[in-house]
């Protein structure tokens, strides 16, 4: 006897890959806090996903495991950092510089859960060579030497190596962050930013 039309099944519906990303940023955002919160070691994968609104196995049906989910969540709060920095009507600018350095500074101090999930990394992931932070420089490396290039072929810098200068900022901005996070600093935020930018672009030395 042939099937009825509604007891036969069809292929099954493609999965939604925008719903698919959509699923597993609002996984990752949960990691980041639980993490952040209770440390790589205590944190429940099943609380994870519960705070996610899914079941533990659908997490790891997008995460291979615990640790998977951890490097994750620090690429998500990295992505999340380049985008709160870029702005492609800034490119080449010098108020451009200065805005990318506040916005630096914000993004950190109005998410200090990232910082914890950066400090935490190197705690978990001990034979990693090289903390995902430097990992993002140096992928965002050239495009950051191209703004320095620029502006010293303009004239508006000095004639320095690009990489150098690179080198030198990003790791004024990292300490910067850390600083503020452990002494909890209240200076404001915009007169800290204004106040790097102004010493990275004026220097120390009065001019003649």
């Amino acid at each position: 006897m042939p099937n009825s039309p509604s007891s036969r099944r069809g292929p099954g519906r493609p999965p939604d890959p925008d719903k698919r990303s959509e699923r597993r940023k609002t996984i990752l955002t949960q990691a980041v806090t639980h993490f952040a919160r209770d440390g790589f070691a205590r944190t429940d994968v099943a609380a994870v996903a519960e705070a996610a609104g899914c079941s533990k196995g659908t997490v790891y049906n997008y995460f291979e495991n615990k640790q998977a989910l951890f490097r994750d969540a620090v690429d998500h709060v990295m992505d999340g950092l380049v985008k709160a920095t870029s702005d492609p009507e800034d490119e080449g600018s010098v108020e451009g510089f200065g805005r990318a350095i506040e916005a630096f500074l914000r993004y950190f101090d109005e998410n200090p859960a990232y910082i914890e999930l950066l400090i935490q990394e190197r705690a978990v992931f001990k034979d990693r060579a090289k903390p995902t932070y430097l990992e993002y420089c140096d992928t965002h490396r050239d495009e950051h030497k191209g703004f320095f290039e620029k502006l010293s072929a303009e004239g508006v810098f000095r004639q320095l190596s690009a990489d150098r200068l690179f080198d030198i900022i990003s790791d004024l901005l990292y300490g910067t962050i850390f600083t503020n996070y452990f002494a909890k600093r209240k200076t404001c935020l915009e007169q800290q930013a204004s106040d790097i930018t102004d010493l990275l672009l004026n220097g120390l030395l009065a001019r003649p």
